[in-house]
């Protein structure tokens, strides 16, 4: 098995483990009494259904289809694997759908049509349109695909969307908008060449035009496209056939302004660059190998404004910018179609957002370099949070003024303040906190080295570029699963058997001189640091030979901290807790403290976590509001048990902090804003996202049973106050489990 087998091996596994696939549907009406199912289908359907024969656009208010996208394909261009089939696209499909709701919010149901006849296509669809409030066409090989969108946007009043095609090109005119303005040049008076007349070339050529190019050559694997040239030509190539003496590429590039690359690998030379025009925009889309790299670039030019689709260069060209957005837009107003007025509405709105100062939280993802608007930041970053507000507003602006708005926004402001609330910051936190370890990487240390998951961890924690990782076990062992695994590579990759190291008596000696004190003899500290191997990656971490460790796998989670702790101390004289990080079914992510260490927390102690909770939860995106739990709303019924949530309140009443916090009260209470009304002087403005619990039992049977109910997705619990960042994982963790809390620990507690 091939390393890249060993790849394909773990995304397999990802896509096979619990449900299977990527999607799922979910009910969002309770569906448990008689009641409930006679209002949700007979007899109570009836009643919407005769709505919506009387009036259809009450379709949008009784079912799903006004927050509905169907992702269809019948597999004939399948990212760059070629002509797969109608079922073998499906993976793609139904990642498309989870991108649509990662990203905005959108439900989207993939469809894969298995038919290369495009009339039977086009039938599929048109008769198939009415369950949806949008059509997102993928994967589809040209010119099949230019077919298939004009007569679906031809025959639906619903927006019919090829990505492929537009989706580039919008995310590809809002960079050139902005290397236009850095050129100091004007679209009108650019030379552009576009290499690639598929799909994607052609949209990026027709939307490019439609903002003002004039003079521009499409260039296909038979060179320049030219009035009169006969050979591969078809209808939409023959649009764009210009009337040049250029025949080649290499002719094509003398002087040339702009050049789109949508072809492949090496397409273009070092000499060809050398030729363009004054201050160059070169945009080498190809993937995962660009036509020319920036390097190759930079060897020839110093004054050329690369982008190309890669996310390891400056100015990543990403679909992902555009679809998802674009869609949430038209959606909600209830939009014919997207039309070229949308696009360019998207494609401006990501121009200006590039020019505006970027939130420090990207900034930091992408190593705290200086993300200014500049030649190597002219298109946003994928994690920027306000890319929810500012493209579907646009679009939804430019679907007004352009007449296909059926229902349009009044309140633009209101507007953008709904669509921030629909996602949930934690999950771009996470993508900026795997970001800012590619740019920043770290020496893991994976204490339990000989299990199976630990291993397959490490490797990712390697292969993803987040750093180094240290293995502990016995060489044997860890080397048994390495070979299961066909990993020959142990490059980033270090096996340490902690009874045979030489570091041995530097560690011993730390644990000696931190413990004699403490009851500890000198072949105490030798037993422990060679057969513990909590302890010897302890040492590791405070001797400064690692940054960061993650155990857990094979013993309890108390035994483990006692080992951490025993050698790594507090931090600023904070407390030790746990916060379980609970991201339930509706988006909402709720921090639960402490889940792990304080049995019996006194008022002060509540207090100290309290305030490390709020700072985790600022910290992972979330304005803190927080809520001190008992089993009664403000002394009703009073009782003695409840004394100590009083009393820490008061406590933070003294220290002034700077989040909201108000207790005691119910889960219910604090989590619902409709009950938290019936207590008009309650604090909170908001429903609580953190809740601090009057004692271990409480939160953490409160966290497993969310995890086992199936309530929602825990990270954690989250280990707080070391001064070290150590972190402990619950028993049987997955690898996804594993890595999160690694990353998480690496990142948020290594700089605090």
């Amino acid at each position: 098995m091939t390393e890249n087998t060993y790849k394909n091996q773990e995304a397999l596994e990802f896509h096979r483990e619990g449900r299977k696939g990527k999607v799922s549907i979910s009910a969002t009406k309770p569906l448990l009494t008689q009641r409930d199912l006679a209002l949700a289908y007979s007899p109570g359907v009836a009643a919407p259904c005769l709505e919506i024969e009387r009036d259809p656009e009450t379709a949008y208010e009784y079912t799903a289809k006004g927050n509905f996208v169907a992702v269809i394909s019948n597999g004939t261009a399948v990212l760059g694997l070629g002509n797969l089939g109608a079922l073998a696209s499906k993976p793609v499909m139904e990642g498309k759908a989870v991108l649509f709701k990662r990203f905005a919010d959108i439900d989207a149901i993939d469809i894969e049509v298995d038919t290369e006849d495009t009339d039977e296509f086009i039938n599929a669809v048109k008769y198939l349109g009415p369950s949806w409030g949008g059509i997102n066409l993928e994967d589809i090989k040209a010119p099949d695909c230019f077919i298939i969108e004009d007569k679906l946007k031809e025959v639906m009043d619903i927006p019919v969307f090829h990505d492929d095609q537009h989706g580039t090109a919008i995310v590809t005119a809002a960079g050139l908008i902005n290397a236009a303005h850095l050129s100091g040049k004007k679209l009108e008076d650019m030379k552009m060449v576009v290499l690639g007349a598929g799909s994607a070339g052609i949209a990026c050529l027709a939307l490019a035009k439609s903002m003002g190019i004039t003079n521009a050559m499409l260039v296909d694997r038979n060179g320049v496209i030219y009035k009169g040239r006969t050979e591969g030509m078809n209808q939409w190539k023959d649009q764009y056939a210009c009337e040049t003496d250029c025949r080649t590429l290499e002719d094509a590039m003398k002087n040339a302004d702009v050049f789109y690359g949508l072809a492949g690998r090496g397409a273009v030379s070092k000499e060809m660059v050398a030729t363009m025009a004054p201050n160059p925009i070169i945009f080498a889309m190809a993937n995962p190998d660009p036509e020319i790299t920036p390097e190759e670039v930079k060897e020839v030019r110093d004054d050329a404004i690369v982008a190309t689709g890669r996310s390891d260069y400056p100015n990543q060209v990403n679909n992902v910018l555009g679809f998802p957005y674009i869609f949430r837009g038209a959606l909600d107003c209830h939009a014919t179609s997207i039309n070229e007025e949308m696009k360019i509405a998207a494609a401006h709105a990501l121009a200006e957002l590039a020019r505006e100062s970027v939130p420090e939280e990207v900034a930091v993802a992408y190593g705290n370099k200086a993300l200014e608007f500049g030649p190597e930041y002219i298109i946003p970053s994928p994690f920027d949070p306000r890319l929810i507000q500012a493209i579907p507003a646009a679009v939804a602006k430019a679907a007004e003024e352009s007449g296909v708005a059926k229902l349009p926004i009044k309140d633009i402001e209101a507007y953008k303040q709904d669509l921030a609330a629909r996602l949930n910051p934690t999950a771009n936190k996470l993508s900026m906190i795997y970001k800012q370890l590619r740019a920043h990487p770290k020496k893991m240390v994976f204490s339990e080295g000989e299990e199976e998951n630990v291993v397959r961890a490490a490797i990712q924690w390697r292969d993803s570029g987040y750093g180094s990782a240290v293995l502990v076990g016995r060489e044997d062992h860890v080397q048994k699963h390495l070979d299961k695994l066909a990993i020959s590579d142990m490059k980033g990759i270090e096996i340490v058997n902690a009874a045979k190291t030489d570091k041995n008596g530097k560690y011993i000696d730390f644990m000696y001189n931190r413990l004699q004190r403490k009851g500890y003899l000198h072949r105490d500290c030798v037993r422990l640091v060679k057969n513990d191997r909590n302890s010897f990656a302890a040492c590791m971490l405070a001797c400064g030979d690692a940054d960061a460790l993650i155990t857990g796998m094979t013993r309890s989670y108390n035994k483990s901290l006692r080992s951490i702790m025993s050698i790594i101390g507090t931090k600023n004289e904070q407390r030790i807790c746990g916060v379980s990080m609970v991201i339930a079914r509706n988006k909402k992510t709720v921090f639960i403290a402490d889940t792990s260490t304080n049995p019996a927390p006194s008022p002060e102690e509540l207090a100290k976590i309290a305030i490390q909770a709020a700072h985790f939860a600022r910290k992972m995106g979330h304005v803190p509001h927080l809520a001190m739990l008992a089993f009664s709303n403000f002394g009703n019924p009073p009782h003695k048990n409840t004394e100590s949530i009083r009393d820490a309140v008061e406590i933070l009443d003294g220290m002034k902090v700077d989040f909201e916090y108000d207790g005691e009260m119910t889960p219910d209470v604090a989590l619902n804003k409709d009950l938290m009304k019936l207590y008009p002087f309650c604090r909170l403005t908001e429903p609580a996202n953190i809740l601090i619990m009057p004692s271990l039992n409480a939160s953490n049977i409160s966290a497993k049973l969310i995890q086992e109910l199936g309530g929602g997705t825990i990270i954690g619990p989250i280990l707080l106050g070391l001064e070290k960042p150590a972190q402990i994982v619950p028993m049987n963790s997955s690898v996804s489990d594993i890595l999160n809390l690694a990353a998480i620990g690496a990142v948020e507690f290594s700089s605090d």
